[in-house]
């Protein structure tokens, strides 16, 4: 087990400074044109995937970090970059989390490098869990998974919507109902292999902010997958069901979901994404309050302006932490006992939403322009408190895991 430190090796702080200057000299100078064209930025990933960055190695080496720091130190120095184009760079390793959570040796294996594909043939993948009418509420999912056991394949019908990358990936990994007396126990995860005949691309949403991630329906329509393509297996699946059919008639225990499992891993990653959001704004911010003069002096001479300042390090140095704590917690095997991960994804998400607003406010008239980044990082903001569990979410997990109460 790592020893907690706060302080980063030699090799980490090499990665980290090599992750800010693609941030910085190839993210940053394209910000501005694919929020406008709310387009997936292809030729940045390719440029990710030309130096290393969107690659399988490179995530698995940031995933197995034995301090837990790896990729929480990657998503800050991205997003510190671009929101939204750094999503189209890390989008897919949602997907290949679900893999990784649900999935055996073989399909890890066969399935993540496909996600990926190379420098001269760049591919992503779409994690699909959230529905028109089952968002945070995922007992109410209804996309259904039906075996066919003739043909040893599964036959999955529905719409998943708000998947990022969804209908253009070239692996589509869907969350579905297998058993639908058991809600959100009876769900399981598949692999949707590229091509597959069926699967259509629905709505594409024109969003608020990171709008450089494509972000849309998926319909699936009788896909048919073959069985291999159920992560973990159907003989894990089965027994799993039937745990959970016991524990049900006897009251006892909760069981994991697929999706939940899935989240509960890229919690603390979401976190880093809004502290790299909120970092850059109040970087902006403070060179403006340095440089900007009012009355004959700079406008950071003034405690309103200064105070504001201090409280945004503050609460990004302490949103840091709580990521950095629940990773190092996860990569060790250390359980949530006050839900840590859910708490690091809540205060670092509102604290980008509040940091990006007040910068907004320090710059003034010009911070409500798109001649200045801090507009477009305030729009980007919104999201962290929405995807992969609202902050009202968050609260009801942790409110529930230190009452002792069952999550559902």
């Amino acid at each position: 087990m790592a020893e907690f430190t706060m302080e980063l090796s030699d090799e980490q702080k090499e990665v980290r400074d090599w992750l800010h200057g693609f941030a910085a000299d190839v993210i940053r100078p394209a910000a501005a044109e694919w929020d406008e064209r709310e387009e997936t930025p292809w030729p940045v990933i390719q440029e990710a995937a030309k130096v290393g960055i969107y690659s399988l190695d490179f995530y698995a080496q940031q995933y197995f970090d034995s301090t837990g720091l790896g990729i929480p130190m990657a998503m800050e120095e991205l997003f510190w970059g671009d929101a939204g184009i750094a999503l189209s760079i890390v989008g897919t390793g949602l997907a290949a989390v679900g893999v990784l959570a649900n999935g055996t040796e073989e399909q890890i294996g066969t399935w993540i490098p496909q996600m990926y594909g190379d420098a001269n043939d760049v591919k992503v993948a779409a994690f699909c869990s959230s529905e028109p009418d089952a968002g945070s509420d995922v007992a109410s999912m209804r996309t259904r998974a039906v075996y066919d056991e003739a043909k040893d394949e599964w036959v999955l019908n529905g719409t998943k919507t708000w998947a990022t990358n969804g209908g253009i990936a070239n692996v589509h990994v869907v969350v579905a109902v297998v058993d639908p007396e058991l809600g959100s126990k009876g769900h399981a995860s598949f692999i949707v292999p590229p091509a597959t005949p069926g699967l259509s691309q629905g709505q594409k949403f024109k969003k608020h902010g990171i709008r450089a991630s494509h972000t849309a329906e998926v319909v699936l329509d009788n896909v048919r997958v073959p069985g291999s393509c159920l992560l973990g297996g159907k003989e894990k699946l089965d027994a799993r069901l039937a745990r959970a059919r016991e524990k049900a008639r006897k009251g006892g225990e909760r069981v994991k979901n697929a999706a939940m499992a899935t989240f509960e891993a890229s919690r603390p990653a979401v976190g880093a994404m809004a502290v790299g959001t909120a970092r850059a704004a109040y970087e902006v911010a403070l060179e403006y309050a340095q440089t900007r003069e009012q009355f004959g002096r700079p406008i950071i001479d003034n405690q309103g302006i200064a105070f504001q300042l201090a409280d945004m390090r503050t609460s990004i140095d302490a949103a840091r932490l709580l990521v950095w704590r629940a990773s190092w917690m996860a990569i060790n095997g250390k359980p949530f006992t006050a839900a840590e991960g859910s708490m690091s994804k809540l205060f670092a998400s509102e604290t980008a939403k509040k940091v990006t607003a007040q910068a907004v406010q320090i710059l003034g008239g010009n911070g409500y322009t798109r001649e200045y980044p801090v507009e477009r990082m305030h729009r980007d903001s919104a999201i962290y408190t929405i995807f992969e569990g609202t902050s009202e979410i968050q609260r009801l997990v942790i409110a529930r895991t230190l009452a002792g109460m069952p999550i559902r």
